[in-house]
This record gives C-alpha cells, sequence and structure tokens, in this order.
C-alpha cells in the first residue's frame, strides 16, 4: 500500500489506516501509569503484530522516589526490531537515541526529535518506522535503582502490505579518538599534515545494503588541557558511498560546516535540521552535543556507507566522542554488537586535566 506523507498539505486526504498506541497506563483504571524496571532488568515494552508503521515515541522516566539519578539516560538502553529479527536494528542509550548525549537531557527541538520541559525529560521519537510483520521495542536499565517508565508508542495499523522494504535503524557508538602527542607548536597540531586517506577518521556509521543516511547527534567531550588556542573541530567529514576510494563523493570542509554552522560556533541554537544543544565552556572547552538530521536531503546508498569525520585536522586530537546514527535500509543488516556494559557508558567528569583513572572508567587501556 502507498502510504501519505504528515505535511500539512495532506491532512485533508483519505487515510485507509487505524491509529493505535501501546502505552504504560495502568489497566486497572488506577494512577499506576508505569512500568516498574529493576536494576539489570530487560522489559519489553511492546509487541506490534501485523503490517504497520510507528509515528511516534513519547517517554519519561524516574527513580521510583522522583529523584533525579546521575547519567540516567545514560544508563538506561533502548532497542527495536523488526519483523521477528534476532539482532536489533535500534540500539541505544535512551538519552542519546533521542537526540542528546553526555547521559543528561535538555530542552531542545528538531524535526524528528525532541527533548521537552521539565529539564529536557520528556523525550519524543516522529522518525517513521515502518514493520511489515511485527515490531518490539525493549529497554534494558543499568539505573543503580528501580526506576518507574512511561511511554506512548502511537502507530498506525495496515491491512495492506508496506509500501517499502526499508527498516529504521539507529546504532550509538563511543570512542576515545587516536590523536597524536601535543608536543609540537599548536600551529602544527591544529593545521599541520594532510590526511589523503580518510583512515582513522571516527565512524559515526558503517552500514551494508541499500538504503539512506538520514543524520546523527555527535557529543564531544574535549580532553585537552591548553591555554592556547583549543578549538576542537578542525576535521574534516567525509561520507563513502559504496566502497568509493579517497577523495569521497560526499567531502566537507569541517565539522561546524558539516552540522551546518561556521566560525568556530560556541552559541546554543536548535531549528529542525541542524542544531548546538550544548556550546562547551571557555576556550570551547568542556562538553558539546551537535545534530544534523538530513530529512530533506538523505543520503542514498545501494551497496554500502561509510560516515565519518576527522577529530581534529588529519586527526589530531584525541578526545571523548560519542554517536548516534540514523538510517533506513534493507535487511538484513549488518551484525550489532553488545553495546558497551555501563561502566564504558558513563561520561568522564567535567575537570580538567584528566588523569590516566579517569580516562580508565570509560576506556580500556
Amino acid at each position: 500500500m502507498t502510504l501519505l506523507g504528515s505535511s500539512l498539505r495532506d491532512l485533508y486526504r483519505v487515510r485507509n489506516s487505524k491509529r493505535k498506541r501501546a502505552s504504560s497506563y495502568d489497566t486497572t483504571g488506577g494512577n499506576r501509569d508505569y512500568l516498574k524496571v529493576y536494576p539489570g532488568e530487560t522489559k519489553t515494552i511492546c509487541e506490534l503484530e501485523g503490517s504497520g508503521c510507528i509515528t511516534h515515541i513519547w517517554m519519561t522516566m524516574a527513580p521510583l522516589d522522583d529523584s533525579i539519578e546521575e547519567y540516567l539516560h545514560r544508563k538506561v538502553v533502548i532497542r527495536m526490531y523488526w519483523d521477528g529479527e534476532d539482532n536489533p536494528s535500534v540500539q541505544a542509550p535512551i538519552g542519546d537515541f533521542f537526540g542528546m548525549g553526555h547521559g543528561i537531557t535538555k530542552n531542545f527541538s528538531s524535526e524528528p526529535l525532541q527533548m521537552s520541559p521539565e529539564d529536557g525529560r520528556a523525550l519524543n521519537c516522529f522518525f517513521p518506522m515502518p514493520f511489515g510483520e511485527k515490531a518490539r521495542i525493549e529497554i534494558e536499565s543499568n539505573a543503580n535503582d528501580p526506576i518507574k517508565f512511561y511511554y506512548y508508542v502511537d502507530y498506525e495499523q495496515y491491512d495492506k502490505e508496506i509500501d517499502s522494504p526499508l527498516r529504521f535503524h539507529a546504532l550509538w557508538k563511543r570512542e576515545l579518538t587516536d590523536g597524536i602527542e601535543d608536543n609540537i607548536s599548536n600551529t602544527l597540531f591544529c593545521f599541520g599534515g594532510k590526511n589523503t586517506t580518510g583512515d582513522g577518521n571516527y565512524v559515526i556509521l558503517d552500514a551494508v545494503g541499500k538504503g539512506h543516511y538520514v543524520g546523527c547527534n555527535l557529543n564531544i567531550h574535549n580532553l585537552r588541557f591548553t591555554h592556547e588556542w583549543n578549538w576542537y573541530g578542525e576535521g574534516d567529514d567525509m561520507i563513502f558511498i559504496d566502497g568509493e576510494p579517497w577523495p569521497p563523493s560526499l567531502h566537507g570542509t569541517g565539522m561546524e560546516d558539516y552540522f551546518n554552522t561556521a566560525w568556530c560556533p560556541q552559541q546554543e541554537v536548535c531549528t529542525p535540521y541542524h542544531g548546538i544543544i550544548l556550546g562547551g565552556g571557555p576556550n570551547w572547552s568542556g562538553k558539546i552535543s551537535v545534530y544534523r538530521y538530513h530529512i530533506q536531503d538523505p543520503i542514498m546508498f545501494d551497496k554500502s556507507i561509510k560516515v565519518t569525520i576527522e577529530h581534529g585536522h588529519n586527526n589530531h586530537r584525541s578526545d571523548d566522542y560519542s554517536s548516534t546514527a540514523y538510517w533506513y535500509q534493507t535487511e538484513p543488516h549488518k551484525p550489532v554488537q553488545p553495546i558497551l556494559p555501563v561502566e564504558k557508558r558513563l561520561p568522564l567528569p567535567d575537570k580538567l586535566p584528566f588523569n590516566q583513572e579517569d580516562l580508565k572508567k570509560c576506556f580500556d587501556y
């Protein structure tokens, strides 16, 4: 069946589908409208049957006493499975999936993802997620204490086969980027050398199949301690389509340029398709969160795609990078490995300079 879009212009058209919802409402008629999830527990929050498309997800959570547990949104993981697959098509810490890393939340708005008041703890996703036979969403909690978990999963149910073989995917990763020793001049560190291969770039997405990439959020913790110029984003984006060699057909001019901003920005801004949620501190120190969603300009691939970006010019910088990539593709997808254990997902402390013990908390050495 051919599905209608969701633009204002299409709202008057007849729709031959049923609106459905799975939610955490209290089925007894009371007011206990949440799931209780214990540390280490994985719970399926919905199993949808037949042909359909998830159109909206809203979620929020808190410890049972309504306190705010530190880094809770990195400790809870969301996974999604389409059409009976065993390996997830979506796997990410829940905060990262809904648009922002570092284990925190903050009010922001883009077209596909939003965090809403209070303090960004209402999580919303409007990416369409079609399925042909069934869909399953689960959460895994690695929180310190039991949590209460509230949710809506709104979807359309169809009486005919879905009109596309592509399925929604999202994958989170984290890496301490491998830079160079900071024992040269600041000018050479920031601008020296040439990258003519793309080897060593931070990889946002490496997928095999046919489909289109629809964007990412990228979170960086600047780990370099210096009183000299310390801009972290002097790296080019390089997107390799169907195994093409360097230079790829999509080669950019700098991190801020890929994220549709300019001139080493720190000002926070949210637009439908790009934004800076966290701008960092003095001299670009601390934590940064940015996003770029290819809603109007998806990036198509027939066999494979590798979305990369330099970590500093010529990959000179060693910083804490994490990202969530979003894309649609045919199944089966490239196998998704188990997510990092919770102790390797937690952000580093907000202090400089870092010592080796701090880094060992989050990265293997």
